[in-house]
């Protein structure tokens, strides 16, 4: 087998539908088109979404809501996660590559410590934002916060 003698699987591709081919093709005429109306006339585009004047679905469904373009979103790492990873790999630091390299964040993520949890290993902490109880919890266990 090579790339010469290739074939689809049988019964997996279908002949399109030729249009416009005289009378005898059984698609002549009007070519699937109707007649007359803007859809039967070439270059005729609807909007997306339009519904024949019907009210569309978009304009019909009524808005919720309200999405703040300026949120700031974090990934949330909570203290007994940090606890479990610093125990696990034996860990004094935790920072952005260490917490990227267990898969607890993204490339482009941010990332900020919530105080669910205990923290007793001394640990520096470094993230993009810190949780008032998180912040006492690292302090109080001896560690140190570095926002970056």
């Amino acid at each position: 087998m090579n790339l010469s003698n290739l074939r689809p699987a049988e019964g997996s591709t279908k002949n399109r539908k030729r249009i416009g081919r005289g009378q005898g093709s059984g698609r002549g005429g009007t070519s699937t088109r109707g007649h007359k109306g803007a859809g039967s006339r070439s270059g005729h585009k609807t909007k997306i979404g339009f519904e024949g004047g019907q009210m569309p679905l978009q304009r019909r469904v009524p808005k919720v809501g309200f999405k703040n373009i300026n949120r700031v979103e974090y990934v949330g790492v909570n203290l007994d996660v940090l606890q479990e990873l610093v125990t696990k790999h034996n860990l004094t630091t935790v920072d952005f590559e260490t917490l990227r390299t267990h898969g607890l964040a993204s490339k482009n993520d941010l990332v900020k410590v919530l105080g669910r949890g205990e923290l007793s290993a001394k640990v520096d902490v470094q993230a993009h934002a810190f949780s008032a109880t998180a912040q006492k919890a690292i302090e109080a266990a001896g560690g140190s916060i570095v926002k970056i």
